[in-house]
């Protein structure tokens, strides 16, 4: 699955009593699939995914997908503590046709003392590489600020066929760099439109559909009707056409301040949190960079700085931040609570210039 480009970490929509809001959520996915954004990522760490049930996350993972354009490739964030709950999401997400699904540490190795370190490094490949192993769909490593992943665990599990990329939200742009030097061997070839935009599942999915819906004049002549006259049209032309291109270990940047510096280091796209509430905003920088216009994509980085350190602060920041901006956001689920009323004045001043 390529993964280039700028991919929206979704917040998820709560009613003001708490009880999941489908309805903003799938509202929301149709308005960013008219976005220039290559992919979006459901139930990531934006999308308070430790807060919902077992039932909820079904729910939001099966909406996301009917929602989206089919153009767009779907992560769904599926990490459990286990290894046996995280591949029963990775099978329902499979289901639902999503292109990958995003793994990060689990709690239970992210407190491990640093005299178990090399216990904890063994737990963690293991624990990555059997969902690997098992998953039905291609795995996204997810390194965080709280729960990293080492550079020497990233780059050996790199090397693993069914580990594709790393959504990074904790490596500076020079740690990102040395994995990818560490790393320079692993190439994989991947689908891709005549335009090297990724294909989705969901494209695969709808050009069967129409492939095995027509009907050969063969079968009209046949019994029971042999007797009527009929007309079948040709076979229409194939409606997916793809061609290959080679990948290596693909990593997304999700530090919005360093979406720039971070592309420099040889990432292959952004996913920064503060895309959710300003797409288009986000996508410049790296359309800007696209066009090797150095100038104009600091610029546009600048831009964003101050903006998403405001609007980052929190998941009740960030929402309002994406209601600023027509995208419904609500209330956060306690325990997080959303903005006060000094955050929400110096939010909206600064998301001004941000619209979209």
């Amino acid at each position: 699955m390529l993964l280039e480009g700028l991919h929206i970490p979704l917040t998820t929509p709560f009613h003001p009593d708490g009880r999941l809001n489908l309805p903003k959520l799938a509202a929301n996915i149709v308005r960013y699939s008219k976005s220039s954004a290559a992919g979006l990522i459901v139930l990531g760490p934006q999308g308070e995914p430790t807060l919902l049930t077992d039932d909820e996350t079904r729910d939001v993972l099966r909406v996301a997908s009917d929602s989206a354009a089919p153009e767009k490739v779907l992560i769904a964030g599926v990490s459990r503590d286990s290894v046996h709950a995280t591949l029963a999401l990775a099978s329902i997400s499979a289901g639902l046709l999503y292109d990958a699904v995003l793994i990060g540490v689990p709690s239970v190795l992210a407190t491990a003392s640093p005299d178990a370190a090399a216990a904890s490094h063994h737990e963690l490949l293991l624990y990555f590489q059997t969902i690997a192993d098992r998953s039905p769909l291609p795995v996204v490593l997810f390194s965080g600020n709280a729960r990293r992943i080492p550079i020497d665990a990233a780059v050996e599990l790199a090397a693993h066929p069914r580990i594709i990329g790393l959504l990074d939200a904790a490596g500076s742009p020079a740690e990102i760099e040395a994995i990818l030097c560490r790393a320079p061997a692993i190439k994989r070839e991947v689908t891709v439109t005549p335009v090297f935009r990724a294909v989705t599942a969901r494209m695969k999915a709808a050009a069967t559909h129409a492939s095995t819906s027509f009907v050969s004049a063969d079968s009209l002549l046949a019994k029971p009707y042999a007797d009527a006259s009929a007309i079948a049209d040709a076979q229409p032309t194939p409606l997916l056409r793809t061609r290959t291109k080679s990948a290596g270990f693909q990593i997304l940047a999700s530090n919005t301040q360093s979406i720039l510096e971070a592309l420099r280091a040889g990432v292959v796209g952004a996913a920064p949190a503060f895309a959710a509430a300003a797409p288009q905003a986000s996508y410049e920088v790296l359309a800007a960079w696209k066009d090797d216009d150095q100038t104009l994509a600091e610029e546009k980085q600048t831009r964003l700085v101050e903006a998403a350190r405001l609007a980052e602060e929190g998941p009740g920041s960030l929402k309002f931040a994406c209601d600023l901006n027509g995208y419904f956001g609500g209330r956060p689920r306690l325990p997080q609570l959303p903005p006060t009323g000094s955050q929400r004045a110096a939010i909206e001043q600064i998301m001004k210039p941000l619209r979209n």
